[in-house]
């Protein structure tokens, strides 16, 4: 039975990789001129009442099959629309994507059904999370109007766009939801509410309550589903129905100063359910920068039958164990230094692909992910990553070559770069191993229950978190000898720090944008960049590799430090950037120049294709 059950897990699995092969295929019309075969882009152009150009075509796929958004707001600035348009364009674009994928998934749950793979029990679980999934997408623009475009903005402009102003506010004023021992939590599931010249905060099922109940109801009907039927594969039936059950408890609670507590036993029962289908539910929270609400994340996460072997986190293990030795002979953080460990050595690894998913993901899907964030339920129970390199790999491949590429980083860089991506997959699956689940693994290190809430005074935290993560998994690497890729490492390093340039303007993804600044400081530092700013040329030298390698274990080494200290995060940021009115800038000057020149140049022309380079240099040389 389990043998034909793994063999229908691979059966869906590739059904899946050719879905996204056939919505992959706007990117190859696009590049050979086919505009003929691109009638939904047509479509998606009439809907959103704009005159389709060269520029919208490119950032309107991208939107549709990326789910990103960055090109299609640059468009709309270069079409002279002001913020209160875009975002009604946004709303537009995010109901047209919606409808598209769902129609997508619909076809996955027909093709499972009429298969009849799986058993009954697993084909239930695939059918209740598509329902709970379009009641999630429905909420998703209410939530998006409420929490991002109307309290957020409205805190902006009361508080001159001053965060830190905004953030004393809300803690003095008791805004934020408590959690453990009536502590402030480090997120929240509740929505500030105007109430005469202030704000009382509400739970969901109060400002949401349309929306919320209607969630509830599926979630309802989906447990009453599971009740009648046997789970006769792993035995997980009532870990599933107990899961579901915190949910709508969860989601039902009205009492702001216990959702916390609520959301934590939904995590708690999700931590029981191991099988290769998981649901994710609301865990993330980076479009709100000021309370944290947590987003509509809903989905199915497939695991690979073929993937499941991974040794990343004892390399993690050993770098953790090197470097606390060297920062804290004293022990005088041991306990951070268990509390982490201990939640590492109950990580749980999922590699697979996103099969189903709604709500807040029709705006972005993640390459990897680390939860749940509730680090006393991750002290109990550990965390699950999951890791989409399947999904990134093919999306990768499909994605046209862009003009502003070519002309920062030069035809050389790139050739050597798209040779791994296009002619080795082994050698890429180890690259994303190194970077992208490393990145996973540390976040989780340096971290006990309190650290977040502590190190946020500011509103920060999560802009140096993410460079944390990505350089504990860099750091590990180095440490470990890892010789087998090292250009490989360094070229992926170099155009990950650059491309982040282009999310400058994209609220919701600044940590990352953040993040990229900082890479770009140790890149400049150890002379790996130069900008000739007189010629506006980036000049690359990658044998200075040892001195970049220093440069991250020691930057590693103070971020670790601060930590430890739980130090305000704006502290440790404001060497490397400074917030010019709404965005961060780098503080060295040859940085800022370039970073500016970038920027300047994506917005001119971000969405031009490369005319230079084809995919046939690649895929003919195989």
């Amino acid at each position: 039975m389990t043998n034909k059950f793994n063999f229908d897990l691979q059966k869906i699995y590739d059904f899946i990789t050719f879905q996204r092969d056939e919505t992959n295929k706007l990117y190859k019309y696009l590049e050979n001129n086919e505009f003929g075969k691109l009638n939904i882009i047509d479509n998606f152009a009439k809907h959103l009442d704009l005159e389709l150009n060269n520029d919208l075509r490119v950032a309107l796929i991208s939107r549709l099959v990326s789910l990103k958004s960055d090109s299609f707001t640059q468009v709309l600035k270069k079409y002279k629309k002001d913020d209160n348009q875009i975002e009604k364009l946004q709303e537009l674009a995010y109901q047209f994507v919606s409808r598209y994928w769902l129609d997508i998934h619909q076809q996955t749950l027909e093709f499972i059904n009429s298969n009849n793979l799986l058993t009954p029990f697993y084909r239930a679980i695939f059918q209740g999370v598509y329902e709970v999934g379009v009641a999630m997408t429905s909420w998703q623009s209410v939530w998006t109007d409420k929490i991002i475009n109307t309290v957020n903005k409205d805190l902006l402009k009361r508080f001159n766009n001053d965060e830190n102003k905004i953030m004393n506010f809300l803690e003095q004023n008791n805004l934020f939801d408590l959690g453990y021992d009536g502590q402030i939590a480090d997120r929240s599931y509740s929505v500030l509410v105007k109430q005469d010249d202030s704000y009382i905060s509400q739970p969901y099922i109060t400002v949401f309550k349309k929306e919320v109940t209607n969630v509830i109801d599926k979630l309802e009907d989906f447990a009453n589903i599971l009740i009648e039927l046997e789970d006769d594969i792993y035995s997980a039936k009532w870990d599933y129905i107990l899961y579901i059950q915190a949910l709508i408890e969860a989601f039902g609670n009205d009492k702001t100063n216990t959702l916390i507590l609520k959301w934590a036993k939904v995590d708690e029962a999700w931590m029981k359910i191991k099988t290769p289908i998981q649901i994710g539910h609301p865990l993330e929270y980076y479009e709100d920068h000021f309370r944290h609400a947590v987003a509509l994340e809903w989905d199915i996460r497939l695991s690979s039958p073929t993937l499941q072997n991974n040794n990343r986190v004892k390399n993690i293990k050993k770098m953790f164990d090197k470097i606390y030795n060297e920062i804290d002979k004293e022990n005088k953080y041991i306990d951070i230094y268990n509390f982490s460990l201990k939640s590492l050595q109950k990580v749980q690894l999922y590699l697979g692909r996103p099969a189903l998913f709604f709500g807040a993901e029709f705006n972005g899907l993640f390459s990897a992910q680390v939860v749940p964030n509730d680090e006393v339920v991750s002290a109990k129970y550990g965390k699950k990553i999951f890791a989409f390199s399947d999904e990134i790999l093919q999306l990768q491949r499909a994605k046209p070559f862009l003009k502003l590429s070519h002309n920062i980083l030069g035809q050389e860089f790139l050739t050597k770069d798209r040779k791994v991506l296009f002619q080795d997959t082994t050698k890429w699956q180890q690259i994303y191993d190194i970077t992208t689940i490393g990145h996973e693994y540390g976040h989780i290190l340096w971290c006990d229950d309190t650290t977040e809430m502590i190190m946020n005074n500011s509103g920060n935290y999560k802009n140096i978190e993410e460079f944390k993560a990505t350089c504990g998994g860099l750091v590990s690497f180095f440490i470990n000898e890892e010789n087998n890729c090292i250009d490989e490492v360094l070229t992926d390093t170099i155009k990950r720090a650059v491309g982040l340039i282009s999310w400058m303007e994209v609220d919701e993804v600044q940590p990352y944008y953040c993040e990229g600044l900082i890479h770009l400081s140790g890149l400049f530092e150890t002379g790996i960049l130069n900008w000739d700013k007189q010629n506006q040329k980036l000049l690359i030298k990658t044998t200075n590799f040892e001195a970049l390698k220093q440069w991250y274990i020691n930057t590693y080494k103070s971020l670790a430090k601060h930590y430890l200290n739980k130090l305000d995060a704006t502290i440790w940021l404001k060497q490397y950037m400074v917030k010019k009115e709404k965005y961060f800038m780098p503080i060295d000057e040859d940085i800022l120049n370039f970073v500016q020149y970038y920027f300047a140049q994506y917005k001119i022309i971000g969405q031009e294709l490369d005319t230079i380079d084809k995919k046939d240099n690649y895929y003919t040389s195989n």
